[in-house]
């Protein structure tokens, strides 16, 4: 693949990557999209909890197995490693995509507010998730996470620089604002469902699997420097009252 073709190709999968992140928040609010996650097709109960559940396993066996160090190193045997992470990013969208298509809704209510006030405060509590998890993105390196920069180095013909590990903004107080930015999305609404309810603990038991193994992963590359971080920060949820994290870089 040409170095401008493998550009175009990243561009394009960030694309894809984009709008199925704006439709996935349409989706769980249903607002602004075709299908919400309470509306479509409905079928019985057992049919569409089967059908749901093999979607939300699709997803997290794709998402996670795609992301570990040894599938990768098998991967880019088979795909250049400028397009590596771009191929990711675009196969979870096409997991999310099926995922919208043939999800069945289960429309039992959990729980209904009713209150403006408390349905105001779900709904900012949903916008306050969508924040966070954007700005984190950003806070460590938005386009590298999901294939840019690597696309456009590959176009310089430079290589990728050695992670190095920083703690900024929320990294501060927390281990994984990206993750709890998902949880709060997840479970922030008005009206839970039956099946918005399935979504929402399916997908955090995923984060819980899924945050184990990508702390193992970020031990082994950045070793005693992200031993002492987890030490004092705390992995999902910020501690009232504790001090923000200062890195402490050791002295040469």
């Amino acid at each position: 693949m040409s170095r401008l073709l493998a550009l175009a190709y990243g561009i394009a999968c960030y694309g894809v990557m984009f709008a199925t992140l704006l439709y996935l928040f349409g989706f769980l609010a249903n607002v602004g999209v075709p299908k919400g996650i309470d509306t479509g097709a409905s079928t019985s109960a057992g049919v569409a909890l089967s059908i749901n559940l093999a979607l939300l396993a699709l997803f997290g066996l794709q998402h996670s197995l795609m992301a570990r160090p040894r599938f990768k190193a098998w991967w880019t045997r088979l795909v250049p490693h400028s397009i590596e992470r771009s191929t990711y990013v675009l196969l979870s969208s096409a997991a999310l995509i099926l995922l919208y298509v043939a999800w069945r809704p289960l429309t039992q209510a959990i729980w209904v507010a009713q209150a403006a006030w408390a349905v105001t405060a779900w709904w900012s509590i949903y916008l306050f998730g969508i924040v966070l998890l954007l700005a984190a993105t950003f806070a460590i390196d938005h386009f590298e996470l999901f294939g840019l920069r690597q696309v456009w180095l590959n176009l310089l013909r430079r290589s990728p620089a050695s992670p190095d590990f920083t703690v900024a903004w929320f990294y501060q107080y927390v281990r994984h604002p990206i993750y709890l930015g998902w949880l709060l999305i997840f479970w922030a609404t008005p009206h839970m469902t039956l099946g918005h309810l399935l979504f929402a603990g399916a997908m955090t038991l995923y984060i819980l699997v899924a945050v184990r193994y990508e702390e193992r992963d970020l031990v082994s590359l950045h070793g005693s420097a992200y031993v002492q971080y987890r030490r004092r920060v705390p992995m999902l949820f910020p501690r009232p009252g504790r001090r923000r994290y200062t890195l402490q870089r050791e002295q040469p």
